[in-house]
């Protein structure tokens, strides 16, 4: 059970996901919603133990939706690596979604699908870039151009690049390597803003800040301006993902916040993500953010809890885990005491009932409390029955309007698992 101490309820939410441990965070905006894309750190990796691709979804940079694993090492016929999943990245062109991968050692791979939630397939069935020479192919970035040319810059210790061809699974030319920008280290994350280029990337290891250079060309030469967030003895490593989402511009990065909130503190490589809102000067030079912040960012509306939501929301949560049943994604791992927390939950004039959709274990209860874990009982919803049967258990609720933090509060049998979750819905009054 990945997240099994008591001290977790009063945790700041430093990190954005909580029931895996997660990294290189990868941000793709489509269509009014970000599409988060992470690696994977195994729950007891002591070294890099990374053999997936997660996705993560949010409309209001709160609440995030777990969707599993998009992809693998599995999904690349043509190496047998049970290790090296590293840092990816998704971009979108003419309908269809390129996910670059790197796989440690042995290049870098492309899938494709025609959805943002995958599955994502191998058109190429070999490596897009491969320099066997070195094991420097790692952290790819990929960015189209208002001309249409698309460019992926990748590399440790030295940035490279190629032009991609429009297909956007073969490139043209010459592998190009860089001048290396001060205080570069790995992870670039390249994008244009304002007619100006940029490349951001983990810096002046270790411990990892975010540095950035910047350049009138998309091929360089780049000049370092200075640190997005400087390197700081809080963590170790960093590495960043930036967009621009509802008028507002982001940078995503790693620390290891989560595990020294389950009191390990010696250093593993198990990495959670966490964002910043980001701010740029009128010459379009990046001012300083500091260390993620304990309140995190602000969130983008209010959650509407009389739509369908998904138990794998959640802004925080204590204990659970997620698991992917006929493709799906079902929350479990659910213990007395566990709970999952939504930021902004939008009551409107009240509530009259909530619709649990879950499959007993052993059975429990779910609490409805708003604003704290402690905070008042809006109902209690009773869950028992068949062993693994999927029905819709209904709790009436006391009247509670305005916007709220909801808290799903799991009580039950200690060290047994109580049922599992799909999905939630209120009724209005």
């Amino acid at each position: 059970m990945l997240l099994a101490t008591s001290s977790l309820a009063c945790f700041s939410q430093h990190p954005i996901l909580t029931t895996k441990y997660t990294a290189d965070p990868a941000p793709m905006v489509y269509k009014d919603t970000v599409y988060l894309y992470t690696t994977h750190d195994e729950d007891n990796a002591d070294g890099f133990m990374m053999k997936d691709w997660l996705l993560y979804t949010s409309t209001d940079m709160v609440n995030w939706t777990d969707h599993g694993v998009v992809a693998s090492l599995k999904s690349f016929a043509w190496t047998k690596m049970d290790n090296g999943a590293w840092a990816e990245q998704v971009v979108a062109r003419n309908g269809k979604f390129y996910m670059y991968c790197p796989i440690h050692g042995n290049g870098i791979g492309v899938l494709v699908s025609d959805s943002p939630y995958g599955p994502f397939v191998d058109p190429i069935n070999k490596p897009l870039v491969w320099q066997k020479e070195n094991w420097n192919d790692i952290d790819p970035t990929v960015f189209i151009d208002d001309d249409g040319q698309a460019y992926m810059y990748w590399g440790n210790p030295d940035p490279y690049y190629v032009k991609l061809n429009k297909d956007m699974i073969s490139y043209s030319g010459e592998i190009h390597k860089v001048a290396r920008p001060a205080h570069y280290q790995e992870g670039p994350w390249f994008y244009k803003r304002a007619g100006k280029y940029y490349l951001a990337y983990a810096s002046t290891c270790c411990p990892e800040g975010i540095g950035y250079a910047m350049s009138d060309s998309p091929t360089g030469p780049w000049t370092f301006k200075n640190y997005i967030m400087s390197p700081t003895d809080k963590s170790r490593g960093n590495h960043p993902g930036i967009m621009d989402y509802k008028g507002k511009s982001y940078v995503f990065g790693l620390n290891y916040d989560l595990m020294h909130a389950h009191g390990i503190m010696e250093h593993h490589e198990r990495r959670s993500v966490s964002v910043a809102e980001m701010h740029y000067r009128k010459d379009g030079t990046i001012e300083e953010v500091p260390y993620w912040t304990k309140e995190g960012v602000a969130q983008i509306g209010h959650l509407n809890p009389y739509k369908r939501v998904e138990a794998e929301t959640m802004a925080w949560s204590k204990g659970v885990k997620t698991e992917k049943i006929n493709n799906c994604v079902a929350v479990n791992d659910i213990h007395n005491g566990d709970y999952i927390m939504l930021k902004g939950v939008n009551f409107g004039k009240g509530a009259k009932s909530i619709s649990i959709n879950a499959a007993p274990l052993n059975g429990g209860t779910v609490e409805i409390r708003i604003d704290n874990i402690n905070g008042k009982s809006l109902g209690t919803c009773k869950i028992a029955g068949e062993e693994n049967k999927w029905s819709n258990y209904i709790a009436g609720m006391t009247n509670i309007s305005g916007v709220h933090d909801l808290y799903l509060v799991f009580k039950g049998d200690a060290d047994k698992q109580l049922f599992k979750l799909d999905y939630w819905q209120m009724k209005k009054r």
